[in-house]
């Protein structure tokens, strides 16, 4: 297990270091999506004027709030609470983000699935962890929401955050077909064989 600082973007080499169990910060850009912000994209042929290429995006829709634009909220949008969504639902949007916008890393909460992985493999991407209820936490990483694009979709717009030392994330599924969860999916269908064993009951 190793920690690592990243300034993003990232390279596919930096990616393919990771390991998982190994722990990640990130520094510079972090790009905020989610379900309607990723429909849009892929099913109804918008584009964003965003370069993603070696960048990180994580499944969030911010609680933010309308100050008025200045120096300091150059968007006009002041972060309130920037938590971490449920990744599984946005599974089928892992592979066209790393193809077509050349995304690296994805963040969220409870993992993705095979196809997510076969992706990270091929293309040399991650997928790092938030441990849930942590929104207030990372929302201290946050500096500034430089800029907001398809924002007739707030909440669920496409985020461009300046962040400094988010995490440390942990890296939960990697380039080399590790993943944390079929390891625990693993551990926990063995344990319960084993109990159904101890209690004669055939394990089906």
């Amino acid at each position: 297990m190793a920690h690592y600082d990243f300034d993003t973007p990232v390279t596919e080499d930096e990616v393919r270091r990771l390991r998982v169990n190994d722990t990640v910060s990130l520094n510079g850009t972090l790009f905020g999506i989610r379900d309607a912000t990723q429909i849009h994209m892929f099913d109804r042929g918008r584009k964003t004027r965003f370069d993603l290429r070696g960048h990180a995006l994580i499944h969030t829709a911010p609680n933010v709030r309308w100050v008025g634009e200045t120096k300091a909220h150059p968007t006009g949008y002041e972060p309130v609470c920037i938590g971490t969504t449920t990744s599984d639902r946005m599974e089928r949007f892992t592979r066209p983000l790393m193809s077509e916008y050349g995304a690296r890393i994805i963040i969220g909460k409870g993992g993705l699935r095979e196809g997510s992985a076969a992706a990270f493999r091929e293309m040399g991407g991650v997928y790092l962890a938030v441990i849930g209820g942590a929104a207030a936490l990372e929302t201290t990483w946050i500096e500034q929401i430089e800029e907001v694009d398809l924002d007739d979709l707030n909440p669920e717009s496409l985020w461009k955050f300046r962040v400094k030392g988010f995490g440390p994330l942990l890296v939960s599924m990697d380039s080399h077909g590790g993943s944390l969860y079929t390891e625990v999916n693993a551990q926990a269908r063995a344990k319960r064989a084993e109990v159904l064993a101890a209690l004669g009951v055939k394990n089906r």
